[in-house]
């Protein structure tokens, strides 16, 4: 396949390859497990509407170069930029990255991901409203944004919020991480394929005369394989995660699991309860707020929130927890950040309320757009 490289950008972070009807658009940054930095982000826009505008375009498929289809966004961009007291420049990054996701989930085109890898944080926001979401034995979903002073966002309130019951909220107050074969049981992917056919499925759909989803579900379908859920899977568990985690506050779950451990010691339960007590608790709160409020909204409105709190955290209004745990899980790596407030109980619903102001200034404005419908799962 001939590549046609954007001469506009260093390094080629983003490639594009195939024919005149079929695109594969490549994260191409391996070496820091394709996270999203500002720069990606530009081009990845600047490429989708390329190709949505581009009439001879029928199908774009996007994959990434490396172990990590990718990890999220690049954080570290963010923190530097909040130490020189830009954080009006680190807010703009944001909100062009939530602009991607926007772009992605309204997308006029069929788009197919296929996630081989470590798909967290910016990743998920990326792929996880796109119409097929193809994963492997090797796909790790997170969103541990809590363990780093952040919460988890970039729509999480939409897509999280959509899943099983409560089962959004486990996953963004825990940080739990999920293998392909639970992705696609729990609706976050729609198939799965062994990473040894992803090339064959994409040479497939590179010979796509007519992309119309029919013809796209037939050829992802032929290479798709039915997973069992593994004994320990934390799916098997889902009413007790009900009963857990749709409590009305972050102390009354917390609570709830830690009287459950008492007497009834499950992994998953003391996992949940240890990486809860890590986590930085404002921003425990703040996910709570705010999968709860998406679980009746549009995306739209759910990436606007996000905006929002990340304007007033980058501009550290209430707390400086994000600066303390980027700095200590991600550069120092000491995994002991020192959070402000410290405790759940020290952190006021007024607090939380906070982050919703407005800034006019820094308002994220997304185009009009309609949102597609998500492709039909396989079975598993």
């Amino acid at each position: 396949m001939a590549t046609n490289k954007a001469s506009n950008y260093e390094n080629d972070q983003v490639l594009v390859e195939g024919n005149s009807h079929v695109k594969t658009m490549l994260l191409n940054r391996p070496l820091k497990f394709n996270a999203l930095n500002y720069q990606m982000v530009l081009q990845l826009i600047e490429e989708f509407q390329k190709l949505e505008n581009d009439p001879t375009v029928g199908l774009v498929i996007v994959k990434a170069n490396g172990r990590a289809f990718c990890v999220g966004g690049d954080v570290i961009e963010c923190y530097h930029c909040l130490l020189t007291g830009e954080w009006p420049f680190a807010a703009q990054m944001y909100r062009k990255q939530l602009t991607l996701d926007y772009l992605v989930a309204t997308y006029t085109k069929p788009l197919v991901f296929l996630i081989n890898g470590a798909v967290m944080g910016g990743g998920v926001g990326l792929s996880m409203n796109a119409r097929y979401r193809v994963v492997t034995e090797n796909t790790v979903f997170a969103m541990p944004e809590a363990v780093i002073g952040h919460y988890p966002d970039v729509g999480a309130s939409y897509f999280l919020s959509r899943l099983s019951s409560f089962f959004g909220e486990y996953l963004g107050l825990t940080g739990a991480r999920l293998n392909g074969a639970e992705m696609v049981a729990c609706g976050l992917a729609t198939h799965f394929v062994p990473s040894k056919n992803l090339l064959l499925l994409e040479k497939s759909l590179h010979e796509v005369d007519v992309a119309e989803p029919n013809t796209i579900q037939g050829i992802i379908s032929k290479y798709t394989q039915q997973v069992p859920l593994k004994e320990d899977s934390v799916l098997h568990r889902l009413d007790l995660i009900d009963h857990f985690f749709s409590k009305q506050t972050v102390e009354e779950i917390l609570s709830s699991l830690e009287h459950e451990n008492a007497t009834l010691k499950q992994e998953w339960i003391t996992k949940s309860i240890k990486s809860m007590k890590a986590a930085s608790p404002i921003n425990l709160k703040i996910f709570l707020m705010s999968i709860r409020k998406g679980r009746f909204e549009p995306l739209k409105e759910c990436l606007t929130r996000d905006s929002r709190i990340t304007t007033h955290t980058f501009r550290r209004t209430v707390s400086n927890d994000f600066l303390v745990g980027v700095r200590a899980t991600l550069l120092e790596k000491n995994y002991k950040p020192k959070w402000k407030p410290s405790k759940l109980e020290l952190v006021s619903n007024d607090m939380v309320e906070i982050y919703l102001t407005k800034m006019p200034e820094n308002e994220l404005k997304l185009p009009p757009r309609v949102m597609r419908e998500k492709a039909p799962r396989a079975k598993l």
